[in-house]
């Protein structure tokens, strides 16, 4: 896709999101209220063993995103896709000019900000665009759910539904 073809009115959300939790789906809506188009791109890293397929946490958006549960807010300018690869490139492909990345902490930033250099060696032509987390979500992250679940704590305020009861179904595993 050429330079001229990428449009600044569509942002990509990238991140595993194993689970997508409250933290996640405040960015995602807030973006949506920025941009004319949001993709909420659900990678697979490496370095991180997944508890839930990418099938899976697709579809878990997908659900949380079309107003399904108690997230009664359908947002209809997002999307949502999986991809393999560089996000950098996965943003190109899907013709953006904007990636969207959340900050929740000072470790947080010091990664992604040397994460988004490297994407513009990568791709000068790609724009990180950065929100901070609101303060109830700043403490929230997927693996810390993981373990609560795992130990049948209370997932309310954190996830939303169907989150939750798949969360659980699959921590009793």
């Amino acid at each position: 896709m050429s330079d001229s073809t990428l449009s600044p009115r569509v942002a990509v959300y990238t991140g595993t999101f194993d689970p997508v939790h409250y933290g996640h789906l405040d960015i995602i809506r807030r973006g949506s209220r920025l941009f004319d188009k949001l993709i909420v791109g659900v990678g697979i890293n490496p370095d991180k063993k997944t508890l839930f397929n990418i099938e899976e946490r697709v579809q878990l958006i997908r659900d949380v995103t079309s107003g399904k549960g108690d997230n009664a807010e359908p947002l209809s300018n997002v999307e949502v896709l999986s991809f393999e690869g560089l996000a950098v490139r996965f943003v190109r492909d899907c013709g953006a000019r904007i990636m969207l990345r959340g900050l929740r902490t000072l470790s947080d930033m010091e990664y992604e900000f040397t994460m988004s250099l490297m994407n513009l060696a990568q791709d000068p032509q790609i724009e990180t665009l950065f929100l901070m987390a609101k303060e109830e979500f700043s403490h929230v992250s997927s693996s810390l759910l993981r373990q609560i679940a795992a130990l049948d704590g209370n997932l309310s305020k954190f996830l939303p539904e169907p989150v939750r009861t798949a969360l659980a179904e699959r921590a009793r595993r």
